[in-house]
């Protein structure tokens, strides 16, 4: 995927990437325009591109953010690692 998050989302197919200018998460350090990120903040401090590359993946934080509304982003993780 040529533009993942680092949670798995892909964000050209983000509705709110353009409306609120977002920059990315890791261009951002995690800062979004919806508040703290705490698995971008995570992946950063591990020195980590995205958090498939992580030793405790899948997380409970990121199964937590995955959950129903965006379940592909375990897969996307699994898919691009």
């Amino acid at each position: 995927m040529k533009n993942m998050a680092i949670c798995g989302i892909d964000c050209d197919k983000c509705e709110y990437r353009k409306p609120k200018s977002c920059r990315g998460c890791r261009e951002m350090a995690g800062d979004m325009f919806w508040g703290t990120c705490d698995l971008a903040k995570c992946c950063i401090k591990k020195a980590l591109d995205n958090c498939g590359q992580c030793s405790e993946f899948p997380c409970k934080i990121l199964q937590e953010y995955a959950g129903a509304k965006n379940p592909e982003r375990i897969q996307n993780l699994r898919d691009n690692n």
